[in-house]
């Protein structure tokens, strides 16, 4: 798959099909740095779930075998990370 096939469908999922199948992203990031904050008894922002998101993206990289969604995924959160930062 070449660079702008995955930016391609990493945008595709990201305004798409897990905008319908989660909601807004805001809305389900923030709903998640609730969540996480509670349990770790730290502030999280949504840009920092969807960083930490990409880590676990990329972590996942690092084992088993090659998952073009891993690479798909990382794209999509990082470029939510940078909206969220805007």
């Amino acid at each position: 798959m070449k660079t702008s096939q995955i930016l391609q469908q990493a945008e595709k999922l990201v305004n798409g099909d897990r905008n319908k199948t989660h909601g807004d992203k805001l809305i389900n990031h923030k709903n998640i740095a609730l969540l996480w904050s509670a349990y770790l008894e730290i502030k999280i922002t949504p840009k920092d779930v969807a960083i930490l998101m990409v880590l676990l993206k990329l972590a996942r990289t690092k084992a088993g075998e090659h998952n073009i969604d891993d690479y798909v995924d990382a794209c999509g959160y990082s470029a939510i990370a940078g909206e969220f930062n805007s």
